[in-house]
């Protein structure tokens, strides 16, 4: 059976997932998993894609120091137990500069550029970059593939893009850049398939989790984004503030959030949405106008009551929810009234890398539903 492996690699977690290539050329998924605590208390989880338990073990603090090492023993595990070769690994690299518009075919050259980047992301990408180092230190003939969270919005129009400093900085790489791109890219390539009327018209998209966005489409394509040259602007979110000094620390959980009685967890949720509201009203402008509001990501898929308030934001613009619907987490949830149709659209960005890699390998579009 020929497999792709995918990565996913954090500060302190390793995600990783295996996908069959079918007969087809279709991905199924078999299997997802990560080492997390690493360098605290590192444990390998990892379960079928149904469901069922294949791993949950914990290793000694000084057997997984780092990713590259939380890399070595998921392959040898992979490999050793599961018997499982993978044809190629695609990797989530979170910046490709001005250098990458577009998935690549990773070799010493292109790692060489991309930790010459690592001062654009220096708390992320020289993450991305561990289980790269290692797989291509240990396995040199193993194809891997980068996938920029970046390259998507590289089609936005220069005006976009600058940041009003001289033209030298713009040409040197000091823009703003977005991020999340391949969440909106698979909600990009999603839409024509489940939402057909308005796949190719004015779309804002909110990726609402653990870390947050929000992108306007005009034609399937990045128009806008909240984030700008570095992950430091646009929303607040559970990791970042948003528009405010990265020197301030920020963390929260929006279950905590939701639970809590306190009057500081209510105005944090407030301020959310308010921020929600406001970046709304930007991308709108943006785009000249609104066909349809997308919430995805995990909070944007699961909080209904979030959904609800970030509406009432959106009242303005003729929204208006279907509180049955919303309840039940449909595609579908705004009203036969509302002017603006809303949308509740999972993503899915590993299996956008798994398809940027097969297409890679295989030199076709990675577009096709897998």
């Amino acid at each position: 059976m020929d497999t792709i492996l995918v990565i996913n690699a954090g500060s302190s977690d390793l995600r990783f997932q295996i996908y069959s290539v079918e007969g087809d050329g279709r991905l199924r998924q078999r299997l997802k998993g990560q080492m997390d605590g690493i360098g605290r208390c590192p444990r390998l989880r990892a379960s079928k894609a149904g469901g069922g338990p294949l791993a949950n073990r914990a290793y000694p603090v000084e057997t997984v120091p780092d990713v590259a090492a939380a890399m070595d023993i998921t392959s040898t595990w992979l490999r050793d137990e599961l018997h499982i070769n993978p044809i190629a690994v695609g990797h989530r690299v979170i910046h490709g500069c001005t250098e990458h518009d577009r998935p690549v075919l990773i070799d010493h050259e292109v790692l060489a550029c991309l930790e010459r980047l690592t001062a654009l992301t220096p708390f992320d990408l020289p993450h991305n970059l561990a289980p790269i180092r290692s797989i291509l230190a240990n396995f040199l003939a193993l194809p891997q593939v980068a996938c920029f969270d970046t390259a998507f919005h590289r089609t936005r129009a220069a005006v976009a893009d600058d940041c009003a400093i001289p033209p030298q900085l713009y040409a040197e790489g000091v823009r703003r850049y977005g991020s999340h791109g391949l969440t909106y890219e698979y909600i990009a390539k999603a839409l024509p398939r489940i939402a057909p009327e308005i796949a190719m018209r004015r779309v804002i998209v909110a990726r609402l989790g653990s870390e947050a966005s929000m992108c306007a489409l005009s034609g399937g394509l990045s128009v806008e984004s909240t984030m700008a040259f570095t992950a430091l602007d646009g929303l607040p979110m559970g990791v970042r503030a948003g528009q405010i000094d990265p020197k301030v620390a920020v963390r929260g959980d929006m279950r905590q959030l939701k639970a809590s009685k306190d009057a500081s967890a209510k105005f944090a949720i407030d301020h959310f949405v308010y921020r929600i509201g406001l970046n709304a009203g930007m991308l709108a402008a943006a785009l000249q106008g609104l066909d349809a509001f997308v919430f995805t990501a995990e909070v944007g898929d699961n909080s209904a009551l979030l959904r609800s308030r970030v509406a009432e934001q959106l009242a303005w613009l003729g929204v208006k929810l279907d509180a049955k619907e919303n309840a039940l987490q449909s595609r579908l949830i705004s009203s036969p009234a509302s002017r603006i149709p809303v949308y509740v659209v999972p993503s899915d960005e590993d299996i956008m890398i798994a398809r940027h890699t097969l297409a890679l390998l295989m030199n076709r579009s990675p577009g096709a539903p897998s």
